[in-house]
């Protein structure tokens, strides 16, 4: 079986949609989540660990679906929308718990935890914004008729 046909494999699809400036982005939260989850975990209160895990799992669903193209064959999901809500969400939830999270810990793990969570959130703000745009873009004018035609 020759798999060099026309249509990249699914590495070549994977480090295409890296290189672009969204995949950037996810791959950049996705990390964001990891060092968050490890820095929680070493910390004496790891009961902020859910959000990470919960905006890690939904940025590696997006991250798929971007990458295999999946936004354009299922078209009954409005993907910028939900990709939209879902940075919105992270971003707020992120900048509120890491707050939290750096005002009352003491440890330097916790605090870590904190300060990484307050830039995801703002990773996950910036990822709202660049979305946002190619929502408008999708939005087409409804026809009017000219006064002439009446």
């Amino acid at each position: 079986m020759d798999s060099s046909g026309g249509t990249p494999g699914c590495m070549g699809q994977c480090t295409s949609f890296l290189r672009s400036h969204k995949g950037t982005v996810l791959a950049l939260e996705i990390g964001l989540c990891i060092v968050i989850l490890i820095c929680y975990g070493a910390s004496w209160t790891p009961g902020y660990t859910g959000l990470a895990i919960f905006e890690m799992v939904f940025s590696i669903v997006f991250f798929i679906i971007y990458t295999l193209g999946l936004n354009k064959q299922l078209a009954f999901v409005h993907w910028g929308w939900s990709d939209f809500i879902r940075a919105v969400i992270g971003a707020l939830l992120f900048l509120i718990t890491s707050l939290i999270v750096v005002i009352r810990h003491r440890d330097g793990a916790g605090i870590a935890a904190g300060v990484f969570g307050l830039l995801a959130g703002i990773l996950f703000a910036y990822d709202a914004y660049i979305t946002f745009p190619t929502l408008r873009k999708t939005h087409t004018a409804a026809p009017t008729e000219s006064p002439e035609a009446v």
